[in-house]
């Protein structure tokens, strides 16, 4: 479809394109991790890293001064990329470039950047992200490991207290990782100031641990196998004064720790919160990984048969029968909204990111809220769309030579690491309910159950927004007339938005007036939260939704005129129904939808699917997965 791939692929169309060319030169690799064993695969992963660092990809995030290229879009738009291919090369370099090299960036200050950036993102200095431990992953301010200052020798003394503290499933970690970004609870004059980043080198040159280091191997895991996750214990190990990133936090020689921030816990919040690139990498990938599981599946749709119509000879494609294009084209139409949505989170991320740094708080919540919210929405989607595309394609799609397999295995744990999904969705409703209040950035229940116990006034008046969008939504949700003429207005673009938009701002003003209801009530602020807290992961799921449609929307409105925007249009619409479809029981208990509307919208949904299935291939086309990606056996043999 003229001019759709250039739009999708947006202003770094021509770094997609040179990662694409990679991919393709090194398309054995996708079969490396069914062919070698699995030490053979990972070292065939680094090396294909190597080399894709040698051309200068990797780099191209970083500062000119250290060996990059100053281009933070243009390295998030490559990296998305790297998912058309193989996963654990995608994994592997996020990890030694986004999380690694990005803490050092971010977290680190100029003597930390001239000794260390530029080995980093040229590949020669291998390291670990290693703030994951066995007893604590999410709630990452309870971490076990220590680093006590001892002013004697000006060193920190890093250490694993307890078996819960090792740090798990890290990245580098069990083979190739000389050095690590140890997250760790920072001891100064016998006061415990929180979590920081420290320096810590774990291997010699050699490959053997460093003394007081233990380092074993995670083993075989569901997927991923190309990328090397081991376990890290320390015992008593010494580092330098200077091994302390300290962008936002110092400890002078004689122990004396100093910081600008002076809330530990914003200042905990804002050292994370620089690290949110890994969020929003691991988002787009996941999106990227549903446009291949979507290639395949529609390609194969659209060449195999099965059955036919009484009578006669010829069979039937199985895109042509309605439950098919049910089952794939509204997951098809979703990862082009999701696909935008993204764009729109990457274009914001450099915003703040890509000059000289974050200027306001607010802005800062903000993206990482988004960030949170899509990555979870994204994550959740490559789960499901792969698991339908792989039954859409039958046993075929269970053979490991169709791909299928592989991806459904290698993005699983998509939903859990960058932060677990559902945790992440409270993260957004919890931004929503405080309005990024300064004063209130603890994730913990009680902290937030007390603040929406004391915001009486704030409640009454997100009521009367409530009702004022309810006034405003009469004369675009018709109820009494739905039998007269239920179809009325249902590809109205101002319809959906009403619609999504109702159920954010209900289900937000819902979860306060519970969480103040019980409070009030003397029930503990804990217990209050932790009743509702199904009804907060669903009013963060229905903020995303109501971002994803709006950025779906803005996107079609921007498309050229003609084809590409026809197109997107007649998908956005596929889309906002099918999610409306989707939540049609809690509609119609909230009297937003009457049954001859509910039927009259599933009624639609058909019939868009029916106008969008002549041209699925074209949509899948303009994905422009590689060629060596989606052309798989059971496409390539199945007759045309």
């Amino acid at each position: 479809m003229t001019g759709l791939r250039e739009y999708l692929d947006g202003p770094h169309k021509a770094v997609r394109d040179l990662v694409r060319d990679g991919l393709a030169a090194n398309a054995g690799l996708l079969d490396a991790g069914l062919e070698l064993s699995r030490a053979e695969y990972r070292d065939k992963v680094l090396e294909v890293l190597q080399q894709i660092t040698a051309e200068g990809h990797t780099g191209r995030g970083f500062p000119k001064e250290y060996g990059g290229q100053g281009d933070l879009g243009g390295f998030l738009a490559g990296f998305e990329t790297l998912a058309f291919g193989d996963l654990s090369l995608m994994i592997k370099a996020g990890v030694q470039f986004g999380l690694f090299a990005g803490a050092i960036l971010h977290l680190g200050t100029t003597r930390h950047h001239e000794q260390y950036l530029t080995d980093a993102i040229e590949g020669r200095l291998l390291g670990c992200f290693a703030m994951t431990e066995t007893g604590h992953g999410s709630n990452v301010q309870a971490l076990g490991t220590t680093a006590t200052y001892d002013p004697a020798t000006e060193e920190f003394v890093i250490h694993t207290p307890t078996a819960a503290a090792r740090k798990d499933y890290i990245g580098n970690a069990a083979r190739h990782g000389r050095m690590a970004a140890v997250f760790a609870q920072l001891v100064v004059g016998g006061e415990t100031h929180g979590v920081h980043c420290l320096l810590v080198p774990i291997r010699m040159t050699d490959g053997d641990p460093l003394p007081g280091v233990t380092l074993s191997d995670c083993g075989a895991k569901l997927g991923l196998n190309g990328v090397d996750n081991g376990r890290i214990v320390f015992d008593q190990v010494r580092v330098p004064r200077a091994a302390l990133l300290d962008r936002y936090a110092q400890v002078d020689a004689e122990g004396n720790y100093s910081s600008e921030i002076e809330n530990p816990d914003r200042r905990f919040f804002t050292m994370l919160g620089t690290l949110v690139q890994g969020r929003v990498s691991v988002g787009g990938a996941a999106i990227n990984a549903s446009k291949v599981a979507l290639t395949i599946a529609i390609r194969y749709a659209d060449r195999r048969r099965q059955f036919g119509a009484p009578g006669s000879a010829d069979e039937s494609l199985l895109l042509d029968y309605r439950m098919h294009q049910r089952r794939l084209l509204p997951l098809l139409a979703r990862t082009y909204a999701l696909h935008f949505a993204q764009a729109e989170l990457v274009e914001e991320f450099v915003r703040l990111f890509g000059g000289e740094g974050v200027k306001d708080d607010h802005d800062q919540r903000a993206l990482e809220a988004q960030a949170a919210g899509t990555k979870a929405v994204g994550t959740w989607h490559a789960t499901e769309t792969i698991q339908v595309c792989r039954e859409a394609c039958g046993g075929a799609g269970y053979l490991a030579e169709n791909r299928l397999a592989t991806l459904k295995a290698d993005t699983d744990v998509f939903t859990t690491f960058e932060g677990d999904n559902t945790v992440l969705l409270q993260l957004v409703a919890k931004g929503l309910l405080t309005n990024y209040r300064e004063s209130f950035g603890k994730l913990d229940p009680l902290g937030m159950a007390r603040f929406i116990a004391a915001q009486a006034v704030e409640i009454a008046v997100e009521k009367t927004a409530l009702r004022t969008l309810i006034e405003r939504l009469r004369d675009v949700v018709p109820n009494r007339n739905d039998a007269a003429d239920p179809d009325a207005g249902l590809r109205d673009d101002a319809y959906h938005c009403g619609m999504v938009r109702f159920r954010e701002a209900h289900m937000l003003a819902g979860v306060a007036r519970r969480i103040k209801g019980g409070i009030d009530a003397g029930v503990d602020a804990f217990e209050a939260f932790n009743r509702c807290q199904d009804h907060v992961i669903a009013a963060g799921r229905a903020h995303v939704d109501r971002v994803v449609l709006e950025g779906f929307l803005a996107a079609v409105q921007a498309a050229p005129e003609g084809a590409p925007r026809d197109r997107l249009k007649e998908l956005y619409d596929l889309h906002a129904l099918a999610t409306i479809e989707a939540e049609r029981a809690w509609y119609i208990e909230h009297g937003r939808l009457s049954g001859a509307r509910s039927k009259a919208i599933t009624a639609l949904v058909n019939e868009l699917c029916a106008a969008v299935r002549p041209y699925a291939g074209e949509l899948v086309d303009a994905f422009g997965v590689p060629g060596a990606a989606v052309d798989v056996p059971m496409v390539v043999t199945s007759p045309a």
